[in-house]
């Protein structure tokens, strides 16, 4: 189904009584003078495939001229590596260990029935609230088309765009046989210029939506699929990356060695795949970065356009982060900096600090309340994050908060914290294994100083810090 509209009175009447949205929250402000938000998602997107970012390979120049144009947050974390329990996170508010999706089945409703989401926030604040794409999960590439994992009661309407990579699926590489499209080092090269492509056509969506609401005030999510694997673009978007500019991370083979087994989802490393078929499917990776760049393009242009630049907050983000080789791991569900770590960029039309760059670490849990302090709807009942408009103000204000992020393996929890200067990351407790990284000295992590009795009380304040955030939870067995 191509297009869904909520606009049956039983159904919407329906919604509200369960949902508990169907007294509109009292506001002085006119609903013509509120602030609109526009938040654009990237699928598993790292940082290191955006110029922005610092790397020069990337071609990524709507993207870019966004971060130019807003505050670019440097260190902003996801809370769980893994595209539905991430996203139930930031869309509610809460940490995984609040909402209890910790994998790509569960729907957030089963244990937290009343939560309400950031866009059912919006309405009951007189905001018209749409998406089209993937906002909450889907399993990519099979359910492309459809509403995937969705929260109907978030939304007034919502589009469900289809595309040539999804009907070109036939033709879609895998170097991992065995393993599923959508969790496998799989990539497609079609013909023609990507117009027709899935994300050419929620931009598409997205701007006939921003066309039709212009007049506001509207909340609306733009949620595209790229890069996520099946890595797919159209041949152009390739052209831009000759092979041979693509090489591995050239790590110390001894590094291997001091970090726990649990922490590698990858066995053997790098899927024992040769250098080769590694740097083609790498190629693929920023091909379909830069066709969602050209995609997002597209849609801020089209805020310029309809002269609702000086009056919409626009948000970009991925929901978590992906390893490329680094420790000889792929995709995401890893605690390291490059699967935790994510892009986030923050445009308000009348910030104060607009164009810079913020270096404090940020969550991503922190997105509702900022959304909503930056439009003025009162703070959103229970929680988790904290609003970062004071470093939208001042991007070097005092912040002092860490970042942490979990993920499970073998029916066992690993937690981090990262702060201005560590990450430290526990197994199952730490009964098995530990990790200790100095960012400041070892960006990417191959001195594991956990054991080392020179960091003894560094390991030790950390630790106390992860087990009050985590609330002592037993590890899930």
């Amino acid at each position: 189904m191509e297009r869904i509209r909520l606009s049956a009175p039983a159904t919407l009447l329906a919604s509200a009584l369960i949902c508990g949205w169907l007294v509109p929250v009292a506001s002085a402000e006119p609903l013509a003078a509120k602030k609109n938000v526009l938040l654009i998602i990237s699928d598993d997107l790292t940082t290191t495939t955006l110029g922005c970012y610092g790397h020069a390979l990337a071609h990524s120049p709507n993207v870019d001229a966004f971060a130019a144009k807003g505050v670019r947050f440097e260190y902003a974390y996801c809370q769980y590596p893994l595209c539905n329990p991430s996203r139930c996170s930031f869309m509610t508010g809460r940490r995984p260990d609040t909402t209890q999706v910790y994998d790509n089945g569960v729907n957030f409703r089963v244990n937290l029935p009343n939560v309400e989401t950031i866009p059912q926030h919006f309405q009951k604040a007189g905001y018209f609230a749409a998406r089209v794409g993937k906002i909450y999960h889907y399993n990519v590439p099979n359910q492309i088309g459809t509403n995937g994992l969705d929260d109907g009661a978030s939304w007034n309407q919502v589009v469900n765009p289809r595309g040539r990579d999804k009907d070109e699926e036939k033709d879609v590489i895998n170097f991992t046989k065995g393993r599923a499209l959508g969790a496998a080092l799989s990539w497609l090269e079609t013909e023609g210029d990507g117009s027709d492509h899935t994300d050419a056509k929620i931009a598409d969506s997205c701007i006939k939506l921003l066309e039709e609401h212009k007049d506001g005030p509207f909340f609306i999510g733009c949620g595209f699929f790229r890069p996520h694997v099946p890595c797919a673009a159209s041949k152009n978007y390739f052209e831009l990356y000759p092979l041979d500019r693509f090489h591995l991370p050239n790590e110390p083979p001894e590094h291997f060695a001091a970090i726990p087994p649990i922490a590698l989802t990858v066995k053997p490393l790098n899927y024992g795949l040769d250098d080769e078929k590694l740097r083609i499917f790498t190629r693929a990776y920023y091909a379909s970065t830069s066709l969602m760049d050209a995609e997002a393009g597209r849609v801020l242009a089209a805020v310029d356009r309809l002269g609702l630049a000086d009056k919409t907050i626009i948000v970009f983000i991925s929901d978590h982060g992906w390893c490329l080789g680094e420790h000889g791991q792929w995709q995401k569900m890893l605690l390291f900096e490059e699967s935790a770590r994510v892009p986030l960029i923050i445009y308000d039309p009348s910030g104060k600090s607009n164009g810079k760059t913020c270096s404090r670490i940020v969550e991503l849990v922190d997105l509702y309340p900022t959304l909503a302090d930056l439009c003025g709807l009162a703070a959103p009942a229970g929680a988790e994050g904290k609003s970062l408009r004071p470093l939208l103000d001042d991007p070097q204000s005092a912040w002092g908060e860490p970042a942490f992020t979990q993920v499970r393996h073998a029916q066992l929890m690993g937690r981090s914290i990262r702060t201005e200067r560590w990450r430290y990351t526990e197994w199952d407790d730490g009964k098995s294994g530990a990790e200790l990284y100095d960012q400041q000295s070892d960006p990417k992590e191959y001195h594991n100083l956990a054991g080392d009795p020179k960091h003894a009380g560094t390991t030790a304040m950390l630790k106390k810090h992860l087990s009050q955030r985590s609330g002592n939870v037993a590890p899930v067995r």
